[in-house]
């Protein structure tokens, strides 16, 4: 995925947010890096069933996006 370098920045930049108590910015990048990957999944020709984050599942979500931020 050429395009999924964008979704680890993102989380680098919710993991300094959060660190440095910034929720509102933290919850923020939590939606913008749900819209990167959605984008990231249309441009690829892969559709939302096919991507690890659930739109509908927030807890399901931050675990994607925390193991994410660890890598």
């Amino acid at each position: 995925m050429a395009n999924d370098w964008i979704i680890d920045v993102l989380a680098d930049l919710k993991a300094y947010a959060t660190k440095n108590g910034l929720s509102a910015l933290a919850a923020q990048l939590d939606d913008a890096s749900l819209v990167a990957a959605a984008e990231i999944a249309s441009l690829e020709g892969r559709g939302p069933e096919t991507a690890d984050w659930d739109v509908g599942n927030t807890e399901r979500n931050h675990r994607w996006f925390a193991t994410r931020a660890r890598a």
